[in-house]
């Protein structure tokens, strides 16, 4: 470790901008310390000190130990308690608090420092016995499952069958007697578990809850979020030491969670819950329905008037829509958390908009606080409102998260990640989420819970995501042994369908056709800011007229890539294709060829047609022959019948074609040197479409691309093949047609001879889908079964093929658009892989000077804001969005 380093800070010490060091959660405590807050003191183990514990081998450091000493003694000075005192006892939470929020992610220990003596202290302080047992069983069962890693479901049994024996729906109605029996069954678990009594040393109690709360960082469910929302394994998590407060003291104290607008809609109003006599854990694991905050306005109006105050001053304070925790302890308010909250794409839009007209930021800033990805939750259909009118509504849930989903029912969610795999829609219903459930609720459709409500883990997690769910359908009686849910009369069991409306709340028998998405005005006012900002392009990849179409609704501004072989698949053309391939002489190839140019004419009419003047870059046929033959006898023996040949002759021209590595082999612009008339009939189709366009009054702007060219050689030969046919065609036409040919950039020796290429290239596109596979000797079909290890042992931090290897790949880009450009200045440059759509690629791509990205039509808004962010940080403004 540096000299110097310190681990340990109170809360006075920090301010929001040290979230780095203290976390999300420690420097917002210390932030709202800083501005005069109603905050119980604590001190924050900083992520240095996480890093340090795992450098270390996972042992604390001596220099952490006596800071955390020295910390807890200024605490216990400040509250005038001592942990664990037999009088009036110093009681803390332990919670994680990474850089990033991860909701639910990681450990969190409430009431530590109870033991067998100072439980009789709080008795005595507090003259409340049965809010002391609960708190001590609270304890027992939190601590032994996250820093001894017992099963909780044994504790939730015992707690279950006492309140059974007792005839008690809510925990609240134990007697402290109750609760004192379930303490000693709770500590008998603890030794039958450990072979251990229960801690009794509350130094004891606060170190391991430390170790587990650092331990937690890479636990399973952590390491999937952190996955999923590209947040680096290398940060570490901080750990808040906090004095507790008490919500489950009886009926004038509580605690909720609230957001200062509504996460799901962006409606500027308060919304939140809140549950009288309880702890905080019971509001966000759905264990009790809780109760709307705006009927705290009812119980206690002197509390809700001062927590409105507070949430609208910090939200102001920190100019984004906050997500608050608070506790109520015998009439006083407590805040516990601030940050900023979770929320869907539709609410983001809708904040952000409307705290640009209220003066709150910028309508530069607001483009920055979108996360891209977010707005896949936007482009995505719904259900058909026809078929929606004649569906059978069985139940009714809270409106967790918007959206429309259909699937098979699964009740695990292993179960629903192993179908998902398969390529099923599941929806995964349980009784309530918990965080081990993640990967099942990121492979899921959508996600009903029969319990918790609108800020339980199922509806943060669901609405972080962009997921539908409904969640406390309290109707539904769902059975996880048996795998079947009962509503009313009807019986559901593991692979029905159900459907949800996670907007309304509803839940439908059997499956229900969805629509296209529809941008209502919010979003379209927002997406023109947007293109205001950017200068960088942003096309789309479409190989017919009806992708293009809908590429034009997604607002492209062209195609950029065309992918030519995919207008050969048709059942009307793939025999006259198979024909070609087949032919053993030119002759007979071209007349098989000659076959297919209406085709592919008709298909660049119509697709020149839809564009209407914008560009529309075409890549000539690039697969191996032998993808468009079949190889199994029965087939062989069919095309052999179609095309009136010999099967065994059939058979050896499908031997002869193939190749130990298709990828690398014959195919690309080595084809048209093989069979130079394929690319004279491309050639001729493109020329064909585009004059009976024009005649039609149509502009037309073709780029004829030429894929897999590494030498100048084979640009001079294509190019020249291209030209030709396209002069002649136009010669007949008496019409000018302004096209160019370019390459697309897809081998490292490309990038190398970039300079030699722009001679005779107008453009270049990338194609970073075959750049990757040939720069990491990677095979895109066999990565798949090893590139899971490599994110798993840390090797790689994201997965190449889906987000841009910059320091690899990106080299070979930026060596290939700078030596490009040194040899031709207005060189058109593009990238057409599927990172064209990845927002951390697209900035790249904007950092590296390139003109435009492609993607598909329904990642061109995220690659359109992904652009103007680009833009917005290099000129130097930038947004520290939570994630």
């Amino acid at each position: 470790m540096e000299k110097g380093t310190k681990f340990v800070y109170a809360f006075a010490e920090g301010h929001k901008d040290m979230r780095q060091l203290l976390g999300g959660k420690g420097a917002n405590l210390a932030e709202m310390t800083r501005i005069g807050l109603p905050v119980p003191q604590g001190f924050i183990i900083s992520t240095q000190a996480c890093n340090a514990y795992y450098d270390n081998e996972t042992s604390m450091p001596a220099q952490l130990l006596e800071e955390i000493d020295h910390a807890l003694n200024q605490l216990e000075s400040k509250e005038d308690k001592q942990l664990g005192a037999k009088g009036n006892p110093l009681l803390v939470s332990v919670r994680s608090g990474a850089v990033f929020s991860m909701p639910g992610m990681m450990d969190t220990i409430l009431n530590l420092g109870l033991n067998d003596e100072s439980v009789e202290g709080l008795i005595e302080a507090t003259q409340n016995p049965r809010f002391a047992y609960d708190s001590y069983r609270r304890f027992i069962q939190m601590f032994a499952d996250v820093a001894i890693g017992l099963p909780k479901d044994k504790f939730e049994a015992v707690l279950e069958e006492v309140k059974q024996a007792k005839a008690c729906q809510d925990d609240t109605e134990l007697s402290s007697e109750d609760l004192q029996a379930i303490v000693a069954s709770y500590k008998a678990i603890y030794k039958e578990g450990t072979g251990q009594d229960f801690p009794q040393d509350p130094k004891e109690q606060l170190l391991l809850a430390v170790e587990a709360v650092f331990k937690s960082w890479n636990n399973p469910r952590a390491k999937v979020y952190r996955r999923l929302n590209d947040i680096s394994d290398k940060l570490g998590t901080a750990v808040t030491i906090q004095a507790m407060v008490f919500g489950n003291m009886g009926d004038k104290s509580g605690t909720g969670v609230a957001f200062t607008r509504n996460p799901s809609t962006g409606h500027k109003a308060l919304f939140g819950e809140y549950l009288i006599n309880a702890q905080g854990e019971d509001v966000v694991a759905g264990i009790r329905t809780p109760h709307s905050i705006d009927r705290l306005k009812e119980e206690m109006p002197h509390i809700y008037q001062e927590f409105l105050t507070i949430s609208q001053l910090l939200e102001k304070h920190y100019g984004d829509m906050q997500d608050l925790e608070f506790t109520i302890e015998r009439g006083k308010l407590f805040m516990l958390q601030t940050r900023n909250g979770k929320r869907t794409a539709k609410a983001a839009i809708k904040i952000a908009l409307d705290q640009v007209a209220e003066g709150l930021i910028s309508k530069k800033e607001a483009i920055l606080r979108i996360e891209p990805k977010q707005l896949e939750q936007l482009l995505h259909p719904s259900f058909d409102l026809e078929e929606l009118a004649k569906a059978e509504l069985v139940a009714r849930g809270l409106p967790a998260s918007p959206g429309a989903a259909c699937g098979h029912v699964y009740f695990h969610a292993e179960d629903a990640l192993r179908e998902a795999q398969k390529g099923k829609d599941v929806l995964l219903v349980r009784q309530e989420t918990s965080p081990e459930d993640i990967e099942g609720i990121n492979s899921a459709k959508g996600i009903i819970t029969a319990r918790g409500g609108m800020t339980s883990h199922a509806a943060v997690v669901a609405r972080g995501m962009g997921k539908p769910c409904v969640a406390g359908a309290s109707q539904l009686l769902v059975d996880e042994i048996n795998r079947q849910v009962a509503i009313g009369q009807k019986r559901i069991t593991e692979g029905d369908f159900l459907a949800i409306d996670g907007a309304s709340g509803q839940i439908y028998l059997g499956e229900i056709p969805m629509t296209s998405a529809v941008f209502d005005e919010v979003f379209q006012e927002f997406m023109s800011w947007v293109d205001e900002e950017r200068t960088m392009l942003v096309r789309s990849n479409a190989d017919n007229p009806r992708d293009a179409q809908k590429a034009m609704e997604f607002g492209a501004e062209g195609i950029g890539l065309c992918r030519t072989e995919h207008m050969f698949f048709d059942e009307e053309r793939i025999l006259a294709v198979r024909q070609m391939i087949v032919a053993d002489n030119v002759e007979d190839r071209v007349t098989a060829l000659d076959q297919l140019l209406p085709y592919q004419r008709d298909d660049f009419y119509h697709l020149f047609k839809v564009l209407n003047g914008k560009s529309c870059t075409i890549r000539l046929l690039d697969p191996p022959l032998h993808e468009f033959l079949p190889h199994d006898q029965e087939a062989i023996e069919v095309l052999a019948d179609q095309l009136s040949c010999d099967s065994q002759k059939l058979q050896k021209r499908i031997k002869e074609l193939e190749e130990f590595n298709p990828m690398l082999g014959h195919r690309g612009c080595r084809l048209a040197i093989t069979y130079p008339e394929i690319y004279q009939m491309q050639a001729k189709a493109i020329a064909q479409g585009a004059i009976k366009a024009m005649a039609e009054g149509v502009a037309v702007k073709p780029e004829i691309m030429v894929p897999l060219v590494s030498s100048l050689d084979e640009l001079k030969f294509t190019r020249a093949l291209i030209e030709e046919v396209v002069e002649l065609e136009l010669e007949k036409s008496s019409l000018s047609l302004s096209y160019t040919i370019g390459t697309m950039i897809e081998t490292p020796r490309a990038c190398v001879v970039a300079d030699d290429l722009a001679q005779l290239a107008d453009f270049f596109s990338f194609g970073t889908n075959d750049l990757t596979q040939m720069g990491f000797g990677f095979s895109r079909d066999d990565a798949g079964k090893f590139l899971g290890d490599y994110l798993e042992k840390g090797i790689f931090e994201k997965e190449p093929f889906q987000v841009l290897d910059q320091k690899g790949i990106g080299s070979l880009i930026q060596m290939a658009v700078k030596r490009g450009r040194n040899s031709k200045a207005q060189l058109k440059l593009g990238i057409c892989g599927e990172h064209g759509g990845e927002p951390s690629s697209v900035e790249f791509c904007y950092q590296a000077g390139l003109d435009y990205v492609s993607c598909s039509p329904f990642r061109i808004p995220i690659a359109k804001l992904a652009a103007a962010q680009a833009k917005l940080k290099a000129s130097g403004l930038d947004c520290d969005k939570d994630k």
